[in-house]
């Protein structure tokens, strides 16, 4: 059979506008005679408002009309040898697809499109139109085109006025905007819009997305040409309608000196459209906006705060002293001055780094907090961009890395721990939250875009951007607020993992490289975590297995453990037999 065959395409188009549509058209109409619709149409139409699932619904002797009736196309073109795949497989596509259209019951025809065609409204009808069907019942009988509607004075007459109100309906005005740019080009895969398999995880590279380079320059090439944010979540907290616009910018694009100007006004345009549509909030980035819009009613929200009080609230009770690591952003600034005021001491491995740091800092107890050093074994370290891959290097075995940055390091040592960016978990009364956020697990939201919503939450007048961030007390009252909102930290989870691993390392038996008993672990933790499982086997891995399922953000510590303990649990299930 040949791909492509023009006599058999116009064969099978003619047949089913001539044939199929006119059977189908007087079928209908009987359907809906006392008789028949009482036994078996009804079934169809007990769906009011109807559902694409809707479309297959029907009695299985109506199945059977209508398969006859849709055969007569490919049937007779095979017959007369004119079919070709495109005709076959172009034909059942196109049946399937506006079958379910018409019954999706949301409409999304464009009318520009009967306007540059108008006599397409006679061959191709709309979901307003057959919604009308399942609405008035004796009018509309068409299948897919509305033709023989017209020829024989069954159109209804609202079905016009009901189309064009249908495109009018109202667009949400959003409560809080979000504002965030693509990363790589195959990110666009991972938003919701793209696969909703890739979206529900955290992000990483597939191998097999470079196969669908064609798709990824098309859309490369759609975001160069149509330069305009574009919303791609929807979200509801309470009473809040929260929105997340992507600027079509990637990453690298941030780093060119040459791209600033179209990216500062794309983000202007952002803001003023937000502005427009009545937004209380939107995170985005920098006073600048503020002072070339004066009138700005919305509030910019950059979030430095949140992130701030995340970063502290992430570094484990009793430290006192960190290594700060990284580009320094207001965010580094920020946490530095905190930590020195609180009396922790902060060490930076550069000259430049120590001076500018210590500048920034306005008394003379916060300064003596601020040391310059060439010692890599801090057991803390505070990383942000600009982190290389020889300073990871360098790090102490256990070392815990802390980002700061809104991009997470990459993980090169087996034997540190690694934490999340500033993140925390969401409230469950947060709606539509299926898509993870980049890198972070489900219900999981940065810091960053959190702050936009608290300060929506707590109807906070002023705006958070610019470069100062230095006021302490401003970070403790975002955090309380945030978790007066029901967000919760993820440091916990993690303070948890470094328990369990002590406790493992506690729990071990003298002469043996395992735990004997899941009950030592139970033991040097302090509390009854654990959760009998009947299964044959090696009880503390299942117990290990089990505290994985059940503590939130647990897979850091596990990737660590199977490496330290893999060995010798293989070795304790080998000599179980």
């Amino acid at each position: 059979m040949p791909i492509w065959r023009t006599d058999g395409v116009v064969i099978t188009i003619l047949l089913h506008t001539g044939v199929v549509e006119f059977l189908y058209y007087w079928l209908h109409r009987a359907l809906h005679h006392h008789f028949l619709y009482s036994r078996y149409h009804s079934h169809h139409h007990s769906s009011i408002v109807t559902e694409p699932i809707t479309s297959v619904i029907h009695p299985f002797a109506e199945h059977i009309a209508y398969f006859m009736l849709f055969a007569m196309p490919m049937y007779t073109t095979i017959h007369i040898r004119t079919a070709s795949i495109v005709s076959l497989a172009g034909y059942i596509s196109y049946i399937d697809f506006m079958n379910n259209l018409g019954h999706c019951n949301f409409e999304l025809i464009p009318i520009w499109l009967f306007s540059i065609f108008p006599p397409l409204k006679y061959f191709m009808y709309t979901p307003s139109f057959h919604s009308l069907h399942h609405t008035q019942f004796r009018t509309n009988y068409s299948l897919f085109m509305p033709l023989y509607d017209y020829i024989y004075g069954t159109t209804d007459k609202s079905t016009d006025a009901l189309y064009v109100s249908s495109l009018k309906r109202g667009e949400e005005l959003p409560d809080v905007v979000h504002l965030t740019h693509l990363t790589t080009p195959e990110s666009i895969y991972h938003l919701q819009l793209g696969f909703a398999d890739l979206a529900s995880k955290p992000y990483a590279s597939k191998w097999y997305l470079w196969l669908m380079w064609p798709v990824t320059l098309w859309s490369m090439t759609l975001n160069w040409i149509y330069s305009r944010t574009f919303v791609v979540e929807r979200h509801r907290f309470n009473k809040l309608r929260l929105q997340t616009w992507a600027l079509p910018k990637y990453k690298i694009q941030y780093l060119l000196q040459w791209q600033n100007a179209s990216i500062n006004s794309l983000i202007e345009e952002a803001i003023l459209e937000a502005d427009e549509k009545g937004s209380e909030e939107l995170n985005a980035y920098g006073g600048f906006y503020i002072c070339k819009n004066p009138e700005l009613k919305v509030k910019i929200v950059d979030g430095s705060s949140l992130a701030v009080a995340a970063v502290l609230n992430n570094i484990p009770k009793g430290t006192t002293q960190v290594l700060l690591r990284g580009k320094l952003t207001k965010v580094a600034y920020a946490i530095a001055h905190a930590l020195c005021h609180k009396g922790i001491q902060v060490a930076t491995l550069f000259k430049d780094e120590y001076v500018k740091l210590d500048k920034s800092l306005n008394d003379g107890k916060s300064r003596s907090n601020l040391v310059l050093s060439k010692d890599y074994s801090h057991q803390i370290w505070l990383v942000g961009d600009g982190l290389t891959e020889d300073e990871q290097t360098k790090a102490s075995k256990g070392t815990i890395f802390v980002p700061f940055s809104q991009f997470p390091p990459k993980k090169l040592r087996r034997d540190c721990f690694y934490h999340y960016t500033p993140a925390l978990l969401t409230p469950k009364s947060l709606e539509n939250n299926h898509a993870c956020e980049n890198w972070l697990p489900r219900r999981v939201m940065s810091a960053w875009r959190v702050a936009g919503i608290v300060h929506a939450l707590e109807s906070w007048e002023e705006h958070e951007c610019g470069f100062n961030v230095t006021n302490v007390s401003n970070f403790d009252k975002v955090w309380e607020a945030t978790l007066r909102h029901g967000f919760e930290p993820l440091s916990n989870s993690f303070q948890t993992n470094l328990d369990i691993l002590n406790a493992v390392n506690t729990a071990r038996a003298p002469d043996a490289n395992i735990v004997v008993d899941k009950r030592d672990i139970t033991h040097a933790l302090g509390s009854g975590l654990a959760c009998p499982i009947s299964r044959n086997g090696n009880r503390v891995a299942h117990f290990l297995a089990n505290l994985a399922i059940f503590k939130p953000v647990m897979s850091s510590w596990i990737d660590f453990m199977s490496k330290l303990l893999g060995p010798s649990i293989k070795a304790d299930l080998a000599s179980l037999g």
